[in-house]
């Protein structure tokens, strides 16, 4: 994968002057894999159905908004309900099916996949620093209890 290089501004806060100074720094980013391209529309098979959940009569009873997708060749269905829009929810729909082709192609080298990692290493970097900073504060606790016992 390519790395960007991002612009990360510095704010240097209170300095004794009126103004403040500020500098660039250049960081290295990962570049993102491009978002998945929809399927050719022969490939697929639409369908619009009545909704269902809250919403009432209107969703349940009258209107055809809910989109189900089937890609034709893989046999993935997708089903998408989350606006009250016809063409919002085809649009989701198209989204989702994009994705989950891209993962089935791809695998862990697709976007989800990615991300998904990304998300991953960030948590676990932010459980390690977590754990660090309790860990300094038992020891400084331990240390403060030793010299009250020896004073």
């Amino acid at each position: 994968m390519l790395c960007l290089l991002r612009r990360a501004r510095l704010l240097t806060p209170s300095l004794p002057s009126s103004h403040h100074l500020s500098s660039t720094a250049l960081t290295l980013q990962r570049a993102m894999p491009t978002r998945p391209r929809h399927p050719p529309d022969c490939d697929l098979e639409e369908s619009y159905l009545k909704g269902s959940g809250p919403g009432g009569q209107k969703i349940e009873n009258k209107t055809n908004s809910a989109v189900q997708l089937k890609h034709i060749p893989t046999g993935i269905v997708v089903k998408s309900q989350a606006t009250r829009s016809r063409a919002q929810n085809r649009k989701h729909a198209r989204d989702i099916l994009a994705q989950r082709l891209d993962d089935l192609e791809n695998g862990p080298e697709s976007r989800a996949g990615i991300v998904g990692a990304v998300r991953k290493k960030r948590a676990d970097s932010a459980a390690k620093k977590s754990r660090r900073k309790y860990k300094k504060l038992d020891e400084e606790r331990e240390q403060q209890q030793q010299q009250q016992q020896r004073a």
